[in-house]
């Protein structure tokens, strides 16, 4: 066995059990909120918590499958408003112990042809970015619109720019701005949204704001 082989090998098992726990938390959210729900517990934040618990433990379980059979993409037909204001909803537990005003606003809809699941992640990717970039006090924002046939969401922050140089090489395979980061978020976001039809880029990074957009076709 050369080590190409072994890599996928390795690749697949630890998938496999990573996916066997992920199960696990899955279950474990789903009856803490049926108890919640037969208990009356009218608590609309924790159940949202419980939701968006599922719904990264999904994108999880789908990004697993990914490494262990190769499957590239899932497409399937989607309300172009609903995603962006889940992935919107996904991102917000990243804030923690920060002040940071979050908005968002989609001013029109339509349907796209998607991978949900991937087209998600990039969003909350996106966002988590922008919460790092502030430190303590800030604000984001995501504003979406049906447009020429597209479908826009741009997101901006008023956290730490990035500068002139590194904006040319952010989409790069390995280029990072943190010093634990991996450099692999945004090459797969933009990657990912490529694959789907859709594209990534940086519109602007100055003193006062950095925005990111991403374009997807909408359906006619």
């Amino acid at each position: 066995m050369n080590d190409t082989e072994i890599i996928k090998l390795q690749t697949r098992c630890v998938s496999h059990e990573i996916r066997n726990h992920v199960s696990i938390c899955d279950m474990y959210a789903e009856i803490i909120k049926r108890n919640i729900e037969r208990d009356g517990y009218d608590n609309k934040s924790v159940l949202n918590a419980v939701d968006c618990i599922k719904k990264s433990l999904k994108i999880i379980s789908n990004s697993l499958i990914d490494l262990k059979c190769l499957n590239k993409l899932t497409l399937q037909y989607y309300d172009f408003k609903n995603v962006v204001e889940e992935g919107f909803q996904l991102a917000t537990p990243y804030i923690q112990d920060k002040n940071i005003n979050m908005k968002c606003f989609v001013k029109n809809s339509a349907e796209i042809f998607i991978d949900e699941t991937k087209f998600l992640a990039c969003i909350v990717n996106i966002i988590k970015n922008a919460i790092e970039a502030i430190e303590i006090k800030g604000e984001i924002s995501v504003i979406a619109e049906v447009k020429d046939g597209f479908g826009y969401i741009r997101i901006s922050n008023n956290g730490k720019m990035i500068s002139k140089e590194k904006q040319k090489e952010i989409f790069e395979e390995g280029f990072t701005t943190k010093q634990t980061g991996s450099g692999l978020g945004l090459y797969i976001c933009k990657t990912n949204l490529e694959a789907q039809g859709a594209r990534l880029k940086l519109n602007k990074s100055t003193r006062t704001v950095t925005e990111f957009e991403i374009a997807v076709p909408v359906v006619v």
